[in-house]
């Protein structure tokens, strides 16, 4: 399993473009960005190029979710504006060729009851895995603390079970993120075996803190090898807050990663 660096929470003293050559330098694989669309998609395509790094994951664009709205995703009367972040992504991803995208279902909007949000979500789930089959770009769909982002609509392995049996479409996988599940104080290798074989990418960060591995006391090793026993062998990325020190300093973990077989 090889390491990518998330350049919208590593890296971040640096301009955007900047992070990519950055994580090279610092020994990642490749990296991903949760939301690139404010740099133009030809000069990070010419930044990728020039660090040789794979470009790994983007985000569909959320709208207000990060400011406290309920995004796009799962919000009938937003459907206009979710068909443009598609497009909008569907462009920008065939300039720079992801790997995957992720659709973060958003937040339960006022006035919607949890059914009609989540039939609302597999429409627009499968009609961006039907648009991205055709550029060869895998989707992925993950579960939030409601923790960290209250009113998540989907937070836990068995609603992304669900979530992925309703869409029931071969180019939609889960995104597994290790810290979300931790924070939840959920069985990490339950889920993970929950998921076996549609498991399309995993971030991660320790627990408590979201800081990097060995800052708090989430069992990586065990993770890793429950990962690993489901037959994955896809890519693990940095996701995590490197602390006022930076994220030069907060990289002791990844050595430590490759000594132990995590990357190969």
């Amino acid at each position: 399993m090889k390491i990518a660096a998330n350049l919208s929470m590593l890296f971040t003293e640096l301009p955007l473009i900047e992070r990519v050559l950055a994580a090279a330098v610092a020994g990642f694989d490749g990296v991903e960005i949760q939301f690139p669309y404010e740099v133009p998609a030809i000069a990070l395509k010419e930044a990728l190029e020039r660090a040789d790094m794979p470009l790994l994951l983007i985000n569909l664009p959320a709208g207000d979710l990060l400011s406290g709205g309920a995004g796009l995703a799962a919000v009938p009367v937003r459907q206009a504006e979710f068909d443009a972040a598609l497009q909008q992504a569907l462009s920008y991803a065939a300039m720079l060729r992801p790997a995957k995208v992720n659709l973060l279902p958003g937040r339960l909007a006022e006035g919607l009851s949890r059914e009609q949000a989540l039939a609302c979500l597999v429409g627009n789930l499968r009609k961006a895995a039907e648009a991205f089959q055709l550029l060869g770009i895998g989707v992925l769909v993950e579960a939030i603390n409601p923790l960290d982002m209250p009113g998540f609509l989907i937070n836990t392995p068995e609603q992304l079970d669900e979530l992925l049996q309703a869409v029931d479409h071969p180019n939609l996988a889960a995104q597994y993120d290790l810290y979300h599940m931790a924070r939840q104080g959920l069985d990490l290798q339950a889920g993970i075996e929950l998921l076996a074989g549609r498991i399309g990418h995993v971030q991660f960060a320790d627990c408590p803190g979201r800081g990097a591995p060995g800052s708090g006391q989430l069992d990586f090793a065990a993770a890793l090898a429950a990962l690993r026993q489901t037959g994955y062998s896809g890519w693990l990325a940095a996701e995590y807050r490197p602390g006022e020190a930076g994220s030069l300093a907060s990289l002791g973990w990844l050595a430590e990663w490759r000594q132990a077989g995590g990357s190969s």
